[in-house]
């Protein structure tokens, strides 16, 4: 556990689908945004191999509202491999199906989180080089709000942001996929997610110690 406190990152947008990897065809979202999904964030703006994001905590800023959608995807994934041969041809068009998408709309967040330095380094370096990304609206590539299509606004969190008024179980969430070494097999983790005052709080005894 750190000695200073957590950096913190508001992101917004006006869709947003935190998939529930129970759903095999149709996309459900979860009703919050995934520790998983915020870390994604946080590595959008800024990431480096010297270190890995700790999301803490995620506060829920507008009400939880769910709306429909239907979707053009496709069916299958074209194998690296296969997409750069030049003697075979893969067409979307002829893969593509539509899907219906339970999504969240109009959302906004506050990520907490703090920074697991693996190199032996103090994590002010990287805390300070964060917050002048979000001051300045930088990133790698832009965030996105659990599907790429939903791309997420970012800012500096201001002193008239507030959590909902909701405290109520979410159920089994997804906290992460971890992978074993060698990267064939993956695991997928879950944990008893609850929102108290608008507030999901990652359980820390998830990370490694």
């Amino acid at each position: 556990m750190s000695d200073y406190p957590p950096v913190a990152v508001k992101v917004w947008g006006e869709f947003a689908c935190f998939t529930r990897p129970e759903m095999k065809v149709e996309r459900v979202s979860y009703d919050v945004m995934t520790p998983s999904a915020a870390r994604g964030v946080l590595e959008a703006i800024f990431w480096k191999p010297e270190f890995a994001w700790r999301v803490l905590q995620i506060e829920v800023l507008r009400p939880i509202r769910c709306i429909s959608l239907l979707r053009n995807e496709v069916k299958t994934k074209i194998a690296p491999r296969t997409a750069r041969d030049p003697e075979k041809t893969y067409f979307a068009d002829d893969d593509r199906t539509q899907r219906h998408t339970l999504a969240l709309r109009d959302v906004a967040y506050i990520i907490r989180a703090d920074v697991d330095v693996l190199n032996g380094e103090h994590p002010a370096k990287y805390r300070d080089q964060f917050r002048r990304r979000v001051s300045r609206g930088r990133c790698f590539h832009r965030p996105y709000l659990g599907c790429r299509e939903f791309g997420a606004h970012f800012a500096e969190p201001t002193g008239s942001d507030h959590p909902i008024d909701l405290s109520t179980d979410l159920g089994r969430m997804l906290f992460d996929v971890r992978y074993e070494e060698g990267g064939t097999r993956m695991d997928p983790v879950f944990f008893n997610a609850r929102l108290r005052g608008g507030v999901l709080d990652v359980p820390g005894d998830l990370y490694p110690q």
